[in-house]
C-alpha cells in the first residue's frame, strides 16, 4: 500500500509539473517611435519591432490608434516563441500639426494589453514665417 501512495504521488508531482501553462510574452525593441520635424506630405510609415520571449505561439489579436490619422497593420500569422514580429504604422503627414498618439496592442501574451507611442511635428515649409527665415538666415552667416 506505501509503493502505491508512493507511485501515485510521484505520478501526481510529475504530472502537476508537466501541466505548467505555456504562454506568450511580448517583448518590443522600443515603444516610442520619435518621427522628429517632418515635411508635410514625407513617408509616414515606421515599424515597431517585438519579440515572442514566451513558450507558445503568440497571436496580435487587434491594433487599433487613437485616432483616424494613424492607421497600424498588425501581423497575421502568430509568431512562434523566438520569433520577431512587427506592427507598421502609417501617419497621415498631410496633417500639419505636433503628432501626439498612441497605438494600443492586444494580444494572447501575458501582458495583453501594449501601449506603443508616435510622437513628433509635421510642418509645412511652404508656410515658414519671415522672421523664421531670417533666423534661419542669420545662423546660417
Amino acid at each position: 500500500m506505501k509503493k502505491l501512495f508512493t507511485i501515485l504521488f510521484i505520478g501526481l508531482v510529475s504530472l502537476s509539473m508537466n501541466a505548467q501553462e505555456k504562454t506568450a510574452k511580448i517583448e518590443f525593441k522600443d515603444t516610442t517611435i520619435d518621427y522628429g520635424t517632418i515635411n508635410k506630405g514625407a513617408d509616414g510609415i515606421r515599424t515597431f519591432e517585438f519579440t515572442n520571449t514566451g513558450d507558445a505561439p503568440l497571436i496580435v489579436s487587434k491594433v487599433s490608434s487613437s485616432c483616424g490619422c494613424t492607421v497600424p497593420k498588425k501581423p497575421e500569422a502568430p509568431i512562434m516563441p523566438g520569433q520577431t514580429g512587427e506592427i507598421e504604422v502609417k501617419y497621415d503627414t498631410n496633417r500639419v500639426m505636433p503628432i501626439r498618439k498612441t497605438i494600443t496592442v492586444l494580444s494572447n501574451a501575458t501582458t495583453p494589453t501594449v501601449s506603443l507611442k508616435i510622437k513628433g511635428e509635421v510642418i509645412d515649409p511652404s508656410k515658414t514665417s519671415v522672421l523664421e527665415k531670417k533666423e534661419k538666415s542669420v545662423m546660417e552667416n
